[in-house]
């Protein structure tokens, strides 16, 4: 288990972007450990290599059932609108803010071995996969708040949703990895496990 220390909002590495992965070694199979090790210790729903001081495009999730990681990710909304619920950040510890995001988006990349993936999330899958998404582009949710009031970003309709994401920061679902079901065709202990 590789636990590292969390890069916490101000630090400009949190706001440089991130370079696309060119070498599938194994190098970022070890980030990507160290990735899913760190987010796991700290109770999140998902974390990004800026985090962890490494600004490349790569991310880890566990959220509501789902696991899986997600090298050089590209996102696109399936709905028109965004919504606003709660969120927070493990780079902004114990500020939570009603944040505007899409309900439905598809997410496609490669995972560590350089297979493609595509990940299809509704909801508070679909709020972490922006999240971590915006973490690669040098972005921190509360960028997407409306400064004066905590609300929505400006120019953003947003509606609130429904209850189920007051309780976005406790409901991960089962937190065991052997039993989170894979969002992607990753199995976990191949991903994760063994001499790859």
């Amino acid at each position: 288990m590789s636990v590292r220390p969390i890069r916490l909002f101000g630090d400009p590495v949190l706001r440089g972007g991130s370079a696309e992965v060119v070498d599938f070694d194994s190098g970022l199979r070890a980030l990507v450990r160290d990735l899913w090790d760190t987010m796991e210790s700290h109770g999140g729903a998902g974390l990004a290599a800026p985090q962890l001081g490494e600004p490349v495009r790569v991310f880890a999730y566990h959220c509501a059932g789902y696991a899986g990681h997600l090298v050089n990710p590209s996102l696109r909304p399936l709905d028109e609108q965004p919504r606003v619920g709660p969120e927070g950040c493990l780079s902004v510890p114990e500020v939570d803010r009603l944040c505007p995001r899409y309900r439905t988006v598809l997410v496609r990349g490669w995972n560590m071995h350089g297979e493609p993936v595509e990940v299809v999330g509704s909801d508070l899958l679909a709020r972490c996969l922006q999240h971590e998404t915006d973490h690669l582009d040098g972005l921190v949710f509360l960028d997407r708040l409306d400064e004066s009031s905590g609300g929505p970003a400006r120019h953003e309709p947003a509606r609130h949703e429904p209850a189920q994401h007051d309780q976005a920061r406790n409901d991960r679902g089962d937190r065991s990895f052997d039993r989170a079901r894979p969002a992607t065709e990753q199995d976990p202990y191949s991903s994760f496990g063994g001499a790859h």
